[in-house]
């Protein structure tokens, strides 16, 4: 997929109308931001907002991120996380005596 984000007006109602026009090869649009197929379509999509616009464009390429892309040690993290008994605990009090990755381990590791 291809990440297009805007950083000007008329940048965002440029890709608003190509996320209108062209419906076939939008993702996803979240206003500022949009996902294009990673079509010719899609590119030339985007580099078309990128001729007129300049940097107040900035596109990148994505890949859906799926859970076994992280390491089992964060899968199990959020797992146990998301199924404590107290939804207000903070992850760094619920992590503290666990056999579980600290915050700022996370926060260190590149995936």
């Amino acid at each position: 997929m291809l990440l297009v984000v805007t950083y000007t007006r008329g940048a965002r109602r440029d890709l608003r109308n190509v996320c209108r026009a062209h419906e076939d090869c939008v993702v996803r649009h979240f206003g500022r931001a949009a996902l294009l197929s990673a079509t010719e379509f899609g590119a030339f999509q985007a580099l078309r907002l990128r001729e007129k616009h300049g940097l107040d464009v900035q596109l990148e390429r994505v890949r859906p991120f799926e859970p076994a892309d992280a390491p089992a040690r964060v899968r199990e993290a959020a797992r146990a996380y998301e199924a404590r008994e107290t939804a207000s605990t903070p992850y760094r009090q619920f992590a503290a005596g666990r056999d579980l990755p600290t915050a700022d381990q996370l926060r260190g590791e590149q995936l």
